[in-house]
């Protein structure tokens, strides 16, 4: 039998491949959107207990005040641009460019290293006081559950394309097989898209003066 695979009787029915699913695309990227669907209702959770705790919260922070929009908003202009170089990795790997892949792909390493790295230098400064702590109210506690779990999903992307460009290095992806690119620039560009919308609700979307938690005395 021939490695193609095929399903035939006596007949001659026509070629069908077995990489195919019946919805028209490949088992891998299938198995990628349904990992993303099933991953996306943990998201939906998160942000659910977000906003209903500060619904139900007689005061909140103010995120202008107690965290360092700017440098965030750094943080995630290079993760949006990462999507972009994501989208070029997969361009020159359909046009059999090597060498392109390969850069796009490190720079999209690079962009998932810095916003690691930006999140990791975040923590450290926040925690260094006692009032910033996960234990110390709701703001903290689900400021931390959700940018934690985001970081998990940005880590495991890049430990993914790095694999992708070890890969890429051996010669194993060209125009012949670019689903494994394509693959992984759907899980990329999932993870981009949850950090915007993290970004917007958590560290953007400010209370009413009213509703505003009063900023503790430095070094309490």
């Amino acid at each position: 039998m021939s490695h193609a695979a095929v399903a035939t009787d006596h007949h001659s029915d026509p070629v069908v491949p077995v990489e195919k699913t019946p919805f028209g695309i490949t088992n891998g990227k299938f198995g990628m959107w349904m990992f993303l669907c099933q991953d996306c209702m943990g998201f939906v959770g998160l942000f659910a207990a977000y906003a209903a705790l500060r619904a139900l919260a007689d005061k909140w922070y103010d995120p202008n005040e107690v965290l360092g929009i700017w440098f965030t908003a750094l943080m995630t202009f290079v993760l949006i641009c990462s999507s972009v170089t994501m989208v070029l990795a997969l361009d020159a790997c359909q046009r059999d460019d090597q060498r392109g892949l390969k850069k796009w792909l490190g720079l999209t390493i690079f962009g998932g290293v810095f916003f690691l790295g930006g999140q990791v230098w975040e923590y450290s400064e926040l925690l260094s006081e006692s009032w910033r702590l996960p234990s110390a109210n709701n703001f903290w506690a689900s400021f931390y559950a959700l940018t934690s779990f985001h970081g998990l999903h940005v880590l495991g992307g890049v430990i993914y394309l790095i694999c992708m460009w070890i890969g890429a290095s051996r010669g194993k992806y060209g125009a012949h097989n670019s689903t494994p690119i394509e693959i992984v620039g759907l899980y990329w560009h999932f993870v981009d898209l949850v950090w915007i919308l993290l970004f917007t609700f958590v560290y953007l979307i400010a209370p009413g003066p009213e509703a505003k938690l009063p900023m503790p005395v430095a070094g309490h």
